[in-house]
C-alpha cells in the first residue's frame, strides 16, 4: 500500500502528501514541550551545586515562557510566508543548541541562555508545527486539537520522569539525561529535513507580530476562560520548578524519581482528563474543572503538610486531572465563540495572559520561597490560586449563553 496521497497546494498543482508526516510532527511537538519541562527535577541539583536561592530557580524557569510568548507571537506570520519546514528547521536546531548549553553549563548564566533558546524553539515548534498538522489534515481540526493536548502531556511526562531516573540512576545527573534528549531530537531534525514543505507559496503574507485583542462581544466568555487558564497555569509554573523539591522534603526522600513523578503523574492525569472531556460540554467541562483545581490545591496543601508519598501522588493526579479539564474545557469554550475574523487577536490575547500567568506568579512564589522559605510559602501561594479558579467559575456560571455550546460529534 502506498505511503503518499496527493496534496493540492496551488491552483491546477498537486504533488505528493507524505503520511507519516502527521504523526512524526505530533510527535516531534510532544518531544518539544516534553524537552521544556525536563529540567523540572534537576532545578534542585543546580541549586545544590551552585548555591542559588528559589527565586533565581523561578526566574530561570520564567525565562522560558516569556521567550515561549514572544515566539508564538511572531512566528505564525513567518511559516505562513516561508513555510512549515523552515520554519522547524531552525526550530529544531535551536532546541538541540539549547540542550548543549545545559550540558555544558557552568552557571545561572548558562541556564538562562539554554531556557531562553529552548523557549523561542517550542513556541516555534508549536505553532508552526500545529499549521503544518492542519495543512496535512485539514477537516479533522477538531481531532488534531485533541491529539495535540494529548501529545503535550504525554510528552511532559515521559519527558520528566525520564530525566529523573536518568539523573537518579546514570552517571551524569546534569548531563546525560540532555545527551538522551539531544539523540532524540536529533532524529526529529531528520525527519524535519526529510519532510516535505506542507504550505503553498506564501510570498505575499505579510510578516507581522499578532495583535491581542477581544472584542467586546465576547468579554465575558474571555474572561472566564483566560482567568481558568491563568489560574491553572501559575499552579503549573510552580510545579514545574519549585514543587518536586517541596514534594521530596515532605516526604523525606532525596530521590529525583519521587519529584519527578509527582510532576509526571500530574501531565499523565491532565492528558486523560482531556481525552474525556470532549463529550461534555465546553463550558461545563470548564466550569467542573476550575472549581475542582480549586478542591485539588487544599488537597495538594494537606497531602504536603501529613508527608505521606501515597497522599502526595494522589493529590498530584487529582489536581492533573482538573487541571487538563479548566484548560483544556476553557480554551474549547473561547474557540466555540470566538468570532472567525477575530481568532488570530483573540488567542493571541489568551495566550499572552496565560504565559504571563505561567511566569510571574511563579516568580513571585520563588521570592516569597527566599524571603521565608519554599515550604513556607507554598500553603498561601496554593490557596491564593485556588481563590482564583473559584472566582474562575463563578465567572463561568454567570457567562450568557452567547453559542450553541454543544457536545461534538464522534
Amino acid at each position: 500500500m502506498s505511503l503518499a496521497t496527493p496534496l493540492v497546494t496551488g491552483p491546477g498543482q498537486t504533488r505528493e502528501k507524505q503520511r507519516w508526516a502527521y504523526p512524526a510532527l505530533l510527535g516531534l511537538m510532544s518531544l518539544a514541550i516534553g524537552i521544556s519541562a525536563s529540567p523540572a527535577p534537576l532545578y534542585g541539583l543546580y541549586g545544590e551545586e551552585w548555591h542559588f536561592a528559589p527565586i533565581t530557580t523561578t526566574v530561570v524557569f520564567s525565562a522560558y515562557a516569556v521567550a515561549a510568548l514572544i515566539s508564538v507571537l511572531v512566528v505564525g506570520s513567518i511559516s505562513d510566508r516561508f513555510g512549515r519546514r523552515r520554519v522547524l528547521l531552525v526550530a529544531v536546531s535551536t532546541l538541540i543548541a539549547g540542550l548543549v548549553v545545559f550540558m555544558t553549563a557552568g552557571g545561572v548564566a548558562a541556564l538562562l541562555v539554554a531556557r531562553v533558546l529552548h523557549g523561542f524553539a517550542v513556541g516555534a515548534i508549536v505553532v508552526a508545527g500545529s499549521a503544518a498538522l492542519l495543512d496535512l489534515r485539514p477537516d479533522e481540526g477538531a481531532a488534531t486539537g485533541k491529539r495535540t493536548g494529548v501529545a503535550f502531556n504525554v510528552g511532559i511526562t515521559i519527558a520528566v520522569l525520564g530525566t529523573a531516573v536518568d539523573a537518579q540512576y546514570g552517571p551524569s545527573p546534569l548531563v546525560a539525561p540532555y545527551v538522551a534528549l539531544a539523540v532524540l531530537t536529533a532524529i526529529g531534525l531528520v525527519a524535519v529535513i526529510l519532510m516535505r514543505e506542507t504550505h503553498r507559496d506564501g510570498r505575499a503574507v505579510a510578516l507581522h507580530i499578532a495583535r491581542p485583542r477581544v472584542p467586546a462581544a465576547i468579554a465575558h466568555d474571555f474572561s472566564f476562560s483566560a482567568l481558568g487558564v491563568m489560574a491553572s497555569w501559575s499552579v503549573l509554573g510552580v510545579f514545574l520548578s519549585l514543587v518536586p523539591g517541596i514534594a521530596s522534603r515532605a516526604a523525606g526522600t532525596d530521590n529525583l524519581v519521587f519529584g519527578g513523578s509527582v510532576v509526571a503523574i500530574m501531565a499523565a492525569f491532565a492528558g486523560v482528563s482531556q481525552l474525556l472531556a470532549v463529550r461534555v460540554p465546553a463550558k461545563r467541562a470548564a466550569i467542573t474543572g476550575d472549581f475542582g483545581t480549586a478542591v485539588a490545591l487544599l488537597l495538594t496543601v494537606a497531602a504536603v503538610d501529613v508527608g505521606g508519598r501515597w497522599e502526595i501522588i494522589a493529590a498530584a493526579a487529582i489536581l492533573g486531572f482538573f487541571f487538563g479539564l479548566a484548560f483544556g474545557s476553557s480554551l474549547r469554550h473561547l474557540g466555540q465563540v470566538v468570532p472567525a475574523a477575530h481568532r488570530g487577536e483573540v488567542m493571541s490575547a489568551f495566550y499572552v495572559l496565560a504565559y504571563l500567568a505561567m511566569a510571574v506568579p511563579t516568580v513571585l512564589a520563588g521570592w516569597a520561597a527566599t524571603t521565608w522559605s519554599a515550604d513556607a510559602a507554598f500553603t498561601p501561594f496554593m490557596v491564593a490560586v485556588a481563590a482564583a479558579c473559584v472566582l474562575a467559575g463563578s465567572l463561568g456560571l454567570r457567562v450568557p449563553r452567547l453559542t450553541r455550546d454543544a457536545v461534538p460529534a464522534h
